[in-house]
């Protein structure tokens, strides 16, 4: 299994909306793409660092998202939020519980 998440800079006075907006309108999209295996929405408040991520089956998946471009596009959304352009990285997953 493969996430990717993005470490932004978050208007901290936006932080629901932007959670709220992830929830409602990203992941319902995310779970008709092949490979999805769930999301989640991380922040801390103080710093306005929100991170959400996404998990995929494999590699192959979740780098689909992006040559189809339906990543940007989801990406385009938001961008009135951040403060800064995001980080994006992906990592593999190695333990699960």
């Amino acid at each position: 299994m493969f996430a990717r998440l993005l470490r932004i800079k978050t208007k901290i006075e936006r932080i629901d909306e932007f959670a709220k907006l992830f929830e409602e309108r990203v992941i319902p999209l995310c779970k008709n793409q092949k490979g999805y295996k769930g999301a989640y929405f991380l922040t801390d408040r103080k710093t306005g660092i929100s991170i959400p991520l996404t998990l995929w089956e494999s590699e192959e998946d979740m780098l689909a998202t992006e040559s189809s471009h339906f990543f940007q596009e989801q990406l385009v959304k938001f961008m009135t939020f951040f403060k800064a352009p995001p980080i994006r990285e992906a990592y593999e997953v190695v333990v699960q519980d």
